[in-house]
């Protein structure tokens, strides 16, 4: 028996090879087994495009498209009107 190291949670299973990765049962979070007898888990390592995903900041979804030649043109209506 042993227990996850994110949440505490018991994982009761057996596992053969160390470097095996699974999911707590509670918590979702993955995790390698570094030992086998007894049972050791730690947190799995990302994947390199995981970790590129999750840092990703992508501003251009929302963004509407800027005309310089439409706001300078509102501009100038503008200042007629002053």
């Amino acid at each position: 028996m042993s227990y996850c190291p994110e949440c505490e949670a018991v994982i009761d299973e057996e596992f053969e090879d160390v470097g095996e990765v699974i999911s707590c049962p509670e918590c979702g979070v993955e995790l390698e087994v570094i030992s086998v007898d007894p049972v050791e888990f730690d947190l799995a390592p990302m994947d390199d495009e995981e970790e590129d995903d999750e840092f990703r900041f992508d501003d251009t979804e929302d963004e509407e498209e800027w005309d310089d030649e439409d706001s300078y043109e509102e501009d100038e209506e503008d200042a007629d009107d002053i």
